[in-house]
């Protein structure tokens, strides 16, 4: 996602043709979540786009199309699978990890199917995996069979932080509509490989996102120390101020990791002019 009605004219310029929207959400975050390829594998030219208008050391973590995760379940999708990965080659480096999000139905006893999928795939991407079932949260057994398979295949576990959003209920039409369709899981902290992805979702009330995402301040900063190379994404109900408040994040990381890059400096929204 690097494309938002209400960041236009004011976080990004506008218009922007097609070919330029990435450039300049690249120059507020590098990284972006490849959502749209969870819809419809793109075109190899579209991802030749994409890898022109970002440095190599852009970070894409690209979703498995919904016909592989969700509609095969990791059965029978050769083909699909095959057009996907042929699609996103034109990323080269800036392939981050390739995230398979399982459907909530996803259970324990599907893991052995996960297993199988794993290990036919190319090792020449790192994989990141999301789960929604509750019982990978709140069984032991669960948690440690999926670990497993993980750590097997060298594949992160992705943790979708929406307890701070479920804290109070809503108050805005975004907020009631993440009520509905977003997870509502155990908090989950731990990495498995050295780059840890975190999905984190706060409230449309910054000081209640902020507030939210401070033990992810820690956890990211511990991260770090380690010698690990973490991915956090910043999302709030509306995503309106979804860039600055990941660029915050950052800076608050930065704090306490002094040796942390900064930041590109945003590509201004409107011309600069002598007056």
């Amino acid at each position: 996602m690097w494309t938002h009605r209400s960041w236009q004219g004011r976080l990004v310029a506008h218009p922007l043709p097609a070919h330029e929207r990435l450039r300049h959400y690249a120059s507020w975050c590098t990284a972006v979540e490849g959502n749209t390829t969870f819809y419809a594998t793109p075109s190899r030219d579209t991802v030749a786009s994409w890898a022109r208008q970002t440095d190599p050391d852009f970070r894409f973590v690209v979703k498995l199309p919904k016909i592989v995760t969700h509609e095969g379940r990791l059965n029978d999708v050769d083909e699909p699978l095959r057009v996907f990965l042929d699609a996103i080659e034109p990323l080269g480096p800036r392939a981050h990890a390739l995230w398979i999000q399982l459907p909530g139905a996803f259970a324990p006893h599907d893991v052995p199917a996960l297993a199988r999928f794993l290990r036919r795939l190319p090792t020449a991407h790192r994989y990141a995996v999301e789960v929604r079932h509750p019982a990978f949260f709140t069984e032991s057994r669960s948690t440690q069979l999926l670990e497993r398979v993980l750590a097997t295949a060298a594949a992160e576990w992705v943790p979708f932080d929406t307890t701070a959003f479920f804290q109070a209920p809503p108050s805005s039409d975004a907020e009631r509509d993440a009520w509905i369709k977003k997870p509502r899981l155990p908090l989950r902290t731990h990495a498995l490989t050295d780059r840890p992805i975190v999905r984190y979702l706060g409230r449309d009330d910054t000081a209640q996102t902020v507030e939210g995402w401070q033990r992810w301040v820690d956890v990211t900063a511990q991260w770090l120390r380690e010698g690990r190379s973490p991915t956090v994404f910043i999302h709030t109900p509306d995503n309106a101020d979804a860039p600055v408040l990941a660029r915050r994040f950052h800076d608050d990381v930065r704090a306490r990791v002094p040796g942390l890059a900064a930041l590109p400096e945003p590509i201004p929204a409107e011309p600069l002019t002598l007056f």
